[in-house]
């Protein structure tokens, strides 16, 4: 267990609501909460100075192990391609292997701006499905995110299914559980081990999306999960889920967690891309949150979702790294914008104001934590540089549409400075070579990329 010590942090600018205040003294408890704010102070001897500073930002979702697939699948167009790669990853990690990589992906999260992850984790067991004791790799990336100094809501997943109607593949087995009474039964276990543990890390839940997991199945986790737990799903990423969804339940996929009782103000809808006037305004109605992953929908050819839709329906928004090809926050909050210009061919669809507010209340607000940065809230807070090449000349509050994680200068997670270790890139290369070199690893046989590129839904 690593506790967190609190602090005093005094801000010279503090960039919040779309304005800068000065000299902000935030003062945070053994737990890193806020228990006291004084605004126009002038900076105490014994309080860590920062220059120009942002509330933290929320990863709202990531794959950990996905960013052993960066600059390894870039060049195929193929969605089968870099499934398989995926595959093949997953099936290597143990929990030692996953604790160390884990440690060194949560790391270059913090450096890029992430002050906060929701980690979407379904790889529980052993590769032929049989169980870890003690919840291995659950508490490898708990181990991980406590190491790096990351605050880590922990989205154990549920993964029952290789599609509607379809029994988990060989690759998938180490994720499932059998049905959700079992993951259920996994779930309090799992909260159980946790408890106690640094207040960095608390435990969410996932269900993997309406084809992984059957009707039945989400109507009884949303019915027995307790209230207060965050809950995410992947929807609509592909119209091939839309699809498969209305052939065997005449329904969409949001319709389907609407008649579940999965849809409410706790659940958060990841991707959202390919979605029915009517599907926005059930998430609407709901008041639920969607998580856009700009970089992996670009990557993936995945396609461009409503988010400006989605906020006039009622929808708070949030945005996540999924596949980690990169790990930067404001290139997720630049791209986010940038694919409403192209969608709409006019600029200016979300403010920074707004842009800020969704790196750091909704992600956090997604991941069931309170915003950063207020009192209540956990100390975490994000330095950018605003001199730099790539910022010389902007206004602090147009930062999200210039800075880049090169102009992080410090990441403060309840209230302390985290640090990156100097042989982070070095340990992140020798887990992929590990992962993708090691000749014992034979590549899965019998893949046909003309046939299985048409089941490009069973993605992630």
């Amino acid at each position: 267990m690593i506790p967190v010590t609190g602090g005093r942090v005094w801000v010279d600018r503090l960039l919040r609501d779309g304005r800068i205040e000065r000299g902000v003294l935030l003062e945070a408890d053994a737990a890193g909460t806020v228990v006291g704010e004084q605004v126009g102070r002038s900076r105490p001897d014994d309080a860590l100075a920062l220059d120009l500073a942002v509330p933290g930002f929320g990863n709202a979702h990531s794959h950990a192990f996905h960013r052993a697939l960066r600059g390894r699948t870039h060049e195929s167009g193929s969605f089968w391609t870099w499934r398989e790669a995926m595959y093949r990853a997953a099936a290597r990690l143990d929990p030692d292997l996953y604790r160390e990589f884990a440690t060194a992906v949560f790391s270059e999260m913090l450096a890029g701006g992430w002050t906060a992850v929701g980690e979407f984790h379904y790889v529980h067991h052993r590769p032929d499905g049989s169980p870890y004791p003690d919840h291995a790799m659950e508490l490898a990336l708990a181990d991980a995110a406590e190491a790096a100094g990351i605050r880590l809501v922990l989205l154990d997943t549920c993964y029952l299914a290789g599609g509607i109607d379809r029994p988990l593949s060989p690759e998938q087995l180490r994720f499932g559980d059998g049905d959700a009474g079992r993951w259920l039964r996994r779930w309090r276990s799992l909260s159980a081990a946790l408890a106690g543990r640094s207040p960095l890390v608390t435990l969410g839940a996932a269900i993997h999306s309406v084809r992984a997991v059957p009707r039945e199945d989400i109507r009884r986790i949303a019915a027995e999960l307790p209230n207060d737990v965050p809950l995410h799903i992947h929807l609509s990423e592909q119209p091939a889920e839309n699809e498969e969804s209305l052939t065997a339940y005449g329904l969409t996929p949001a319709a389907v967690l609407s008649e579940t009782g999965a849809l409410g103000e706790r659940l958060s809808v990841v991707h959202a891309t390919h979605l029915t006037a009517a599907d926005i305004r059930l998430l609407g109605d709901a008041r639920a949150h969607a998580v856009f992953c700009p970089t992996t929908e670009a990557d993936l050819g995945d396609g461009i979702g409503p988010a400006t839709e989605l906020v006039q329906a009622g929808v708070r928004l949030a945005v996540g790294s999924d596949q980690n090809a990169v790990a930067d926050a404001l290139l997720e909050l630049r791209g986010l914008e940038a694919g409403e210009r192209l969608r709409s061919l006019r600029r200016g669809r979300l403010s920074p104001e707004v842009l800020w507010r969704i790196g750091s209340e909704g992600g956090y607000g997604s991941l069931g934590l309170e915003t950063p940065s207020r009192l209540g809230g956990p100390l975490d807070l994000v330095e950018l540089d605003d001199s730099s090449l790539r910022t010389a000349g902007s206004r602090p509050e147009q930062l999200a549409l210039t800075a880049t994680a090169t102009d992080v200068r410090r990441t403060v997670v309840g209230g302390s400075v985290r640090t990156l270790a100097p042989d982070t890139a070095e340990t992140l290369a020798g887990v992929v070579r590990r992962i993708f070199e090691d000749p014992q690893v034979p590549a899965r046989a019998g893949a046909d990329p003309d046939v299985a590129g048409t089941n490009a839904e069973e993605s992630e």
